[in-house]
């Protein structure tokens, strides 16, 4: 008894904390959305892998890993490096991808003169996930040999580890990393339908092709490719959410009964909870409640609720696990909660490189919103709490303040944007010396003087948001504290979306 008190006081307290911040929040004056939009997709030419083009604005970046794809005779030059290493992970690379897209489909009338940079940016992506998707019946997992990358501090002009290509076959599957693949490049061809239909078509008959190998062989690549995955994105949660976001994109896009009765047939697969890494082991949670690279059950229910709440014939079980979702995460819901809210207002999932989950939920709850308004719908979250489309944007505008500098530091987590942000981020290519400065070949330690260096990190990564602050609003400016200050392109990319609706 006295444990679920304490809890229940925890939880009184984490609210309260979080009305007050907020009540200072709204005073606060508004941040400039559209800088930080346009900042936060320039972070994505910062992260680019290959051939750079003439119009690269991050000059202090130049070409890398020109003959990736040489060990299995193939050109897989391009393509994103997903953090501060130099490994093209394709799971959530595939991710960030999916989201860039989704985030142009729902927010790309706002973004003005920003949009050509968003879909230079999904198409940086896309281009590279047709060559890992050209072999029929395979398709490539990771590009780079990750244990190797990352005894190195080198910057990915020089790097010379092994740049290993890791795929997933028929007699060794990875259904996660294709579903999620398929999902990709079903919501880029949307993206690109009415500007460049004849590369939407290739894009959405690669997704069908890839979604076909996904659900035929069925398979982790954990077990396919582990030493290539594992323990960097080691897929927890099981693949088949990537199969059903996969199907339900491809309903999305092509509306063929197939994908759509796929859905249903295979929803039950998703059991009540799933297992997410925490600091290095296993961590069990709500399925309804997860959202990221790794899980996508709560982005199933929000991307379905849109035609599930206008069909009357179709399936309601997905609108109750999407408020399901909202209602875990308001701090004025009496319902379970599946976030927690340091005292400044950001909200908090167990594990590092939290604003991960900032920004993608935020992005979530945007999107819901404007589904809800669409459909004139609000919900109960219990004891006549009512919740409204306008509650949903005014809490994500809190997260996103919050993220921009209104918090107990005054600090941006967002490289580049206010006066005050990281310094000194855990990212090589920002670390150490750019080309220009020091054009002679580095070898593998030879980066590890900067790395200890008390100095500011001599190249800006304008737009890098990183993993951000602690649960009680501290930060640790330093690039040994990788949870903190580690920017990734999965963080990013839902961002892209959320700041495009705020900067209207």
């Amino acid at each position: 008894m006295s444990k679920i008190m304490c809890g229940s006081s925890l939880l009184r307290l984490s609210i309260l904390a979080w009305m007050l911040a907020m009540a200072t929040a709204q005073v606060a004056s508004s941040h400039n959305y559209a800088d930080a939009l346009s900042k936060c997709l320039l972070f994505f030419e910062g992260q680019r892998s290959g051939k750079l083009p003439p119009s690269q604005r991050i000059t202090w970046r130049k070409d890398s890993a020109l003959k990736d794809g040489s060990d299995v005779g193939m050109d897989l030059v391009g393509g994103y490096y997903d953090a501060g290493d130099n490994v093209k992970f394709n799971f959530p690379m595939a991710f960030t991808t999916t989201m860039l897209s989704w985030s142009v489909l729902e927010f790309g009338q706002s973004m003005g003169s920003e949009l050509p940079f968003a879909l230079e940016a999904i198409r940086w992506g896309t281009d590279y996930l047709l060559k890992s998707t050209k072999v029929p019946d395979s398709v490539v997992g990771v590009v780079g040999d990750p244990n190797s990358d990352h005894t190195c501090w080198e910057r990915p002009e020089d790097m010379d580890t092994p740049r290993t290509s890791y795929v997933v076959t028929k007699e060794k599957p990875g259904s996660e990393v294709s579903a999620e693949i398929a999902a990709a490049l079903a919501a880029s061809s949307m993206v690109f339908k009415d500007s460049d239909r004849f590369y939407s078509a290739l894009l959405l008959n690669r997704s069908i092709q890839v979604f076909e190998f996904a659900d035929r062989y069925r398979g982790s690549y954990n077990d396919s490719i582990g030493e290539g995955a594992c323990p960097f994105y080691c897929d927890f949660s099981g693949y088949m959410d990537e199969l059903l976001w996969g199907a339900a994109w491809l309903y999305k896009v092509t509306k063929a009964p197939y994908y759509w009765d796929y859905v249903l047939a295979n929803i039950h697969y998703l059991e009540s909870t799933v297992i997410r890494k925490v600091n290095g082991g296993p961590y069990l949670t709500g399925s309804v409640t997860e959202f990221g690279w790794d899980s996508k059950h709560s982005g199933i229910n929000i991307l379905v609720s849109q035609w599930a709440m206008t069909d009357p014939t179709i399936s309601s079980s997905f609108i109750p696990k999407a408020d399901e979702l909202v209602c875990s995460i308001l701090p004025e819901s009496p319902a379970p909660k599946s976030v927690t809210f340091s005292p400044g207002g950001l909200l908090f999932k167990p594990g590092g490189s939290n604003l991960q989950h900032s920004t993608s939920l935020s992005f979530l709850l945007l999107v819901y919103a404007g589904y809800m308004k669409a459909a004139n719908k609000v919900m109960n979250c219990g004891n006549n709490v009512i919740i409204t489309p306008d509650r949903l944007v005014n809490f994500t505008k809190g997260q996103v303040d919050y993220i921009l500098g209104s918090n107990p530091l005054e600090m941006s987590y967002m490289v580049g944007f206010g006066q005050k942000f990281p310094q000194k981020i855990h990212h090589r290519g920002s670390v150490i010396p750019s080309m220009d400065k020091h054009p002679q070949h580095m070898e593998c330690h030879e980066g590890d003087l900067y790395f200890k260096s008390a100095d500011p990190n001599p190249n800006l990564l304008i737009g890098a948001v990183v993993g951000g602050p602690a649960e009680n609003d501290t930060f640790q400016d330093s690039r040994y504290n990788v949870p903190q200050s580690e920017p990734t392109t999965y963080i990013n990319a839902p961002f892209v979306g959320v700041l495009a609706y705020f900067k209207v």
